[in-house]
């Protein structure tokens, strides 16, 4: 257990024995019910001094934990609240407290879509409850990029409770390129969000390659019972340890790829990596750098490099310098024309 935990313990307890106005409270009297205490949660002896008792009811007493416990001494010998009254649970939360709560509302509400949550949205209610009963109403200063509009969000939940379960599904998927829809078998694994869209993972068959499914292409989910659900050892980080994104293309390896990036977008990239794999290779008089992935190229990584326009150069490997020339020089001839209504005629 962490000291943290073991500190709190040691509070509630000491809070717990200073609300019993019916009983003198000696300083070993209260290292006897921590001591207690804290063997109930461990299940093992735990020594405590006297020293760390003294420190905790010096540190009750002050500001920096917020409770300004009034514990006092009397007869020189045992200790009790002034405030009969008063309790370290009691106590009301400061402005700080109430604006850090608000946020971690905001922020836990954003995954309603989970029954996971569903046993602590009476709390949360509850918890907003007190925070705007103590403060008027605020503007959160917290947002996540969420797109209430974009589909399929509503079978997360669905799809939650068959992994966790190991239920086989039959899901029924309208890919961007097939014209019509296909239904399939789908053992799921695990959940994966990327670039605010959501993928399910896992495999048709036990047979074929590991596939991922946009939740936003689902148009139907039934479950098959009777079909037995491959039990496979997936280790999601080592599956997407050498990617972007989501796509990972079977039987390619990883490859060193070297890019250089301008002055304005270098301080972007050094200070949040496009892969944990970059590492700085030079950083040249002008500000620019070069830096270099160990990955294997997929659509997301191209999609990235692509947005940052001119301010980005493939410079290894070659194959992949002459794709983005290629898809550049296809772009740029969209704007060759002057009237751009001739485009759309």
């Amino acid at each position: 257990m962490s000291q943290n935990k073991n500190a709190l313990i040691r509070y509630k307890t000491i809070d717990k024995c200073l609300q019993n106005k019916y009983r003198q409270w000696t300083l070993e009297d209260l290292i006897e019910c921590c001591s207690e205490a804290l063997f109930e949660y461990e299940g093992r002896e735990n020594p405590i001094s006297k020293r760390t008792i003294q420190m905790d009811i010096q540190l009750m007493r002050s500001e920096k934990l917020g409770y300004n416990a009034p514990i006092v001494v009397y007869d020189k010998k045992y200790y009790k609240y002034e405030d009969e009254e008063f309790s370290i649970t009691d106590i009301p939360l400061t402005e700080t407290d109430m604006n850090v709560l608000t946020e971690t509302v905001s922020m836990l509400k954003q995954f309603k879509d989970f029954s996971l949550f569903n046993d602590v949205s009476d709390i949360l209610q509850r918890l907003e409850d007190k925070i705007y009963s103590e403060k008027s109403h605020t503007k959160p200063v917290i947002y996540l990029d969420k797109n209430e509009k974009l589909k399929g969000l509503h079978y997360l939940d669905e799809i939650y409770q068959a992994i966790i379960k190991k239920v086989v599904l039959v899901i029924t998927y309208k890919s961007f390129k097939s014209k019509e829809e296909n239904k399939f078998h789908f053992h799921p694994f695990i959940l994966k969000e990327f670039n605010n869209r959501w993928f399910l993972v896992g495999k048709k068959k036990s047979s074929q390659p590991i596939t991922n499914l946009a939740l936003d292409r689902i148009t139907g989910i039934d479950y098959d019972f009777n079909l037995p659900y491959i039990e496979e050892d997936f280790d999601a980080d080592l599956f997407y340890k050498n990617v972007i994104g989501v796509t990972v293309n079977t039987g390619s390896r990883p490859s060193r790829i070297e890019l250089w990036i301008d002055a304005i977008n270098a301080p972007y990239v050094l200070t949040k990596p496009l892969h944990q794999s970059q590492r700085l290779i030079k950083e040249n008089e002008d500000k620019s750098i070069i830096i270099h992935l160990f990955i294997t190229s997929n659509y997301e990584m191209e999609r990235i490099l692509l947005g940052f326009g001119d301010g980005i150069e493939v410079l290894r490997p070659e194959n992949l310098r002459k794709r983005m020339k290629k898809i550049l020089e296809k772009a740029l001839s969209r704007y060759e024309t002057e009237d751009s209504s001739e485009l759309k005629s």
